[in-house]
């Protein structure tokens, strides 16, 4: 299956030399590329990309507003791709607010470029992009330095059921299900099933979702 992809950033050289190493995959095929958020907004409504890069920094609109609209979408609009934003700086307020709206992760401009293929394949596939330590910092740090009302988050954590409340945490500190699997002595599926019920009673779209909200509502703190 191929996965459709469209590039949103406002230098022009990034664009290039994304799409042409993303067009060089037989899995993946570049459907456009936009110069600013509004722009990518516009272009995404019109392709339907699986994918969408998107720069956080951007003239006219940046990336974070931009990916607000893709996924939270209009009533009539039900395409929602996922989104990975993109950043110059490892720890990144838009990002983090990305984060909290929906976006699956983010990749520094500079990583190289076989982390750009994964990563593209890593979100496509509905997974969110959360195994760098860098992406667990950024959480943590602006989770601290924004104490939010914790009561209501605390209170969706009640419907979870102990083991569910388990692996939310383990999520939360950045494990792979197979190692939240060894960890909880579970079955790889269990613990795919039991994420899934987590993700869907607390009303998340992806773990990345998933980690924000665990630091939210307190079940996690940053330093442990």
């Amino acid at each position: 299956m191929t996965t459709r992809v469209i590039i949103v950033d406002d230098q022009a050289m990034v664009r290039a030399g994304f799409a042409a190493l993303l067009a060089a995959q037989s899995d993946v095929d570049v459907v456009g590329e936009a110069p600013d958020g509004a722009q990518g907004v516009e272009l995404s409504r019109r392709t339907h990309p699986d994918v969408v890069l998107m720069d956080v920094r951007m003239p006219e609109m940046d990336g974070l507003e931009a990916a607000r609209r893709l996924l939270e979408p209009p009533p009539g609009v039900t395409h929602r791709p996922r989104v990975l934003m993109l950043t110059t700086f490892d720890v990144d307020d838009y990002v983090y607010e990305a984060l909290r709206a929906g976006a699956s992760g983010f990749l520094l401009k500079d990583a190289p470029p076989a982390d750009l293929i994964a990563a593209v394949r890593v979100v496509a596939a509905g997974d969110a992009l959360l195994a760098p330590s860098v992406t667990r910092r950024l959480i943590a740090d602006f989770a601290k330095q924004r104490p939010a009302d914790r009561g209501k988050p605390a209170l969706r954590l009640k419907g979870l059921t102990e083991r569910e409340t388990e692996v939310l945490t383990l999520v939360a500190r950045g494990r792979s299900n197979g190692e939240i699997a060894q960890t909880l002595v579970l079955a790889e599926q269990t613990v795919k099933t039991h994420v899934s019920r987590v993700l869907t009673k607390l009303d998340l779209r992806d773990r990345a979702q998933a980690v924000v909200f665990a630091y939210e509502s307190g079940l996690v703190t940053p330093g442990e």
